[in-house]
């Protein structure tokens, strides 16, 4: 246990008194961690530590991309923020060798400063100091770790944004057409036919790459660091980073297969308003970005890229494309779900230029000032028209029923109508689509009486454009 001793040589809580000190030891939990391991994670509950013994580093998950933003040594102590602010902590604190900390939780933490001024004015003090810290840490522009030189509408320039995105790889995009893209790239830009080229920063550059090409160059695993395991799970949506979590928890060795990249549908979603513990909402590739990050640290494997081609359920065996073959003592599948296509001709050349299933955050660049339709008019449908109202010139939800009331929380509804710039048409569906490089109309016949009515002035508002031309009747 923690000794009163101990207590009065942490700096910042010798001017506890004797009876304070006393107290607080038979509070105070005594936490001994071996190298690599975890005093806190990011998130935890808020709580004050103090290091008696040992070292600590404080890292910060930025971009996704681990990063050492401090340490923290003998007689400091830790937690301060997250006790001034009432929130979890901000980064992690690891031990980078064996180490020993004393834990004060929030309650004990208020009793003893009652009794104490002086020392709640020396945390507050503290946590003011790496608060601004903090920020300056946030103000930092994150460097890129990649640049991708690709045109607006190509759907493979499409493809790799989203697959850099979904796996928190930041990079730099360069339109070719944009006025300043050959001084943003460094010299002269690659020929059309080369796009979309990436170049990984200090590293190669490569055109028209596939996805596992550049995940291998990102670092990103693309191959399991063995043969057998005590789950494997295929695909890495929700539900298959869920079992990730839950099974590296319980000490199962984890390996997760997925042919793209994590967060699956959830990914796509511009916001999630009803999850539980978010109460401000969260994004769909947030929330994924998160369990990503869980089961990670909790050591399952997380490999992208790669396909199953069979699994022989009897033997516990799946085959893996290129050949490979892993063996798992249980097999779960969380394949996940995927868009409906809309029956249309055309408009599969059109996917990726200008039409695009789902509405992920990273579609926001791509419809700033532009006409956004939204086909649909579920609760997916209202989040994405208000997320692409902030950007577009217009947003218009195209609702197959005559009343959103059917299909759409109300909550979504009103807050559609606060936004002047987002517009519902009722009873219309898409039954065709043009556009040579990219989507520039879409054909939504309405339906019944009004549909009718309105069809019979359109076609005579057409007669009367016909008559005027100089080459008619």
């Amino acid at each position: 246990m923690v000794t009163p001793e101990e207590i009065g040589g942490v700096p910042i809580l010798e001017a506890l008194g004797e009876h304070e000190r006393e107290r607080l030891s038979q509070s105070t939990a005594d936490i001994r961690l071996v190298p690599g391991e975890f005093a806190v994670n990011e998130g935890d509950e808020a709580a004050l530590y103090a290091v008696l013994h040992g070292r600590f580093e404080v890292v910060r998950v930025i971009d996704g991309v681990e990063r050492v933003i401090g340490e923290r040594l003998p007689g400091d102590i830790f937690g301060e923020v997250p006790i001034a602010l009432g929130t979890g902590f901000p980064g992690a604190y690891r031990a980078t060798e064996p180490s020993r900390v004393a834990r004060i939780d929030v309650q004990s933490y208020h009793t003893i400063v009652a009794a104490s001024p002086e020392v709640r004015a020396r945390v507050a003090a503290l946590a003011r100091q790496r608060i601004g810290g903090l920020q300056d840490i946030a103000a930092e522009p994150s460097p890129p770790r990649a640049i991708v030189v690709g045109h607006r509408w190509d759907s493979d320039c499409t493809a790799l944004r989203h697959f850099l995105d979904r796996n928190q790889v930041t990079f730099e995009w360069i339109v070719p057409d944009a006025p300043d893209a050959q001084k943003a790239w460094g010299g002269p830009l690659p020929a059309d036919d080369d796009c979309p080229t990436l170049r990984v920063v200090d590293g190669k550059t490569v055109v028209r790459p596939q996805l596992r090409r550049v995940a291998e160059l990102l670092g990103l695993p693309t191959q399991a660091d063995h043969a057998e395991y005590d789950v494997l799970i295929v695909g890495a949506g929700p539900s298959g980073l869920a079992a990730a979590v839950y099974g590296a928890a319980e000490g199962l060795d984890t390996i997760v297969i997925e042919r793209q990249a994590p967060g699956g549908q959830a990914g796509t979603s511009a916001r999630i308003e009803n999850y539980l513990g978010f109460p401000s909402g969260v994004s769909g590739d947030e929330l994924a970005a998160r369990a990503l990050q869980q089961a990670r640290r909790l050591g399952a494997e997380i490999v992208v890229t790669r396909s199953i081609t069979r699994i022989d359920a009897p033997r516990h065996q799946v085959h893996l494309d290129e050949g490979d073959l892993l063996r798992a003592r249980t097999i779960i599948l969380a394949c996940g779900v995927s868009w409906r296509r809309l029956p249309i001709e055309g408009i599969d050349r059109l996917t990726g230029k200008g039409v695009t299933y789902g509405a992920a955050r990273s579609e926001a660049s791509n419809a700033h000032g532009l006409d956004v339709h939204i086909v649909g008019a579920g609760n997916s449908a209202g989040q994405a028209a208000l997320f692409f109202s902030t950007h577009a010139r217009s947003v218009t939800i195209l609702c197959r029923s005559d009343t959103l009331e059917r299909t759409m929380s109300h909550y979504l509804i009103e807050q559609l109508a606060t936004r002047r710039n987002i517009e519902v048409t009722f009873e219309t569906e898409v039954v065709g689509v043009s556009g040579e490089v990219a989507l520039e109309a879409i054909d939504g016949p309405v339906k019944r009486v009004a549909a009718a009515v309105g069809e019979g002035s359109m076609a005579i508002a057409f007669v009367h454009q016909y008559l005027k031309e100089p080459d008619g009747p």
